[in-house]
């Protein structure tokens, strides 16, 4: 399973000449049509494509029509799949993804949800189908420990009946460390569950 294996890894964002960084923190999986929850469970369309192909894409979309969210497809062609992206840990080029969030106060607030993660590195629909393999979004493995390790119920669907909580759709966290704008000291927060 993809899911907790992306923790720890490292989101690359290339904007200009400069690579956005951060590790991934927060995952959460959506798996095909029986998923109520799932965009692909109302069937194949064209915003849904993307999770029909090939994994390795990114499948960003829209929603409350402003906030975009980035999703890594995770299955064999023909069978829709995804797992969205929920929180990074910014470590590179932390200012700018700092300004890139209009400055916030709190060091929360930086890459820790979806819409907020997408603002701070600059991904938006212009992305969705971006080979992640390429040059302008990527997944590295640094070798970095996620710390530990924890499991929940997904957040906000509560209308996808049982699938919310099936074990393989599961929302993976991992410790949390951030750094708070404009300033060079870092810490740890353990992020609660809902």
């Amino acid at each position: 399973m993809l899911l907790p294996k992306l923790l720890g890894k490292v989101l690359v964002r290339r904007l200009g000449r400069r690579n956005l960084a951060g590790k991934i923190v927060e995952t959460e999986a959506y798996v095909g049509p029986h998923d109520l929850a799932c965009h692909a469970s109302r069937g194949h369309t064209p915003r849904t494509s993307v999770m029909f192909g090939p994994p390795g894409y990114a499948y960003v979309y829209m929603i409350y029509g402003f906030y975009f969210c980035l999703n890594v497809v995770t299955e064999p062609k023909g069978y829709p799949a995804a797992v969205l992206i929920r929180a990074v840990e910014p470590i590179e080029n932390v200012d700018l993804m700092c300004e890139l969030r209009n400055n916030p106060e709190r060091e929360t607030n930086i890459a820790s949800g979806p819409g907020k993660l997408c603002m701070a590195m600059s991904i938006d629909k212009q992305l969705n189908g971006e080979n992640l393999l390429g040059t302008t979004i990527w997944i590295e493995d640094r070798k970095l420990d996620p710390g530990p390790i924890l499991t929940s119920p997904r957040v906000g669907v509560d209308y996808a009946g049982n699938t919310r909580t099936n074990p393989g759709d599961s929302m993976w966290k991992a410790t949390r460390m951030f750094r708070v704008c404009g300033s060079s000291n870092s810490f740890f927060r353990m992020w609660r569950f809902p």
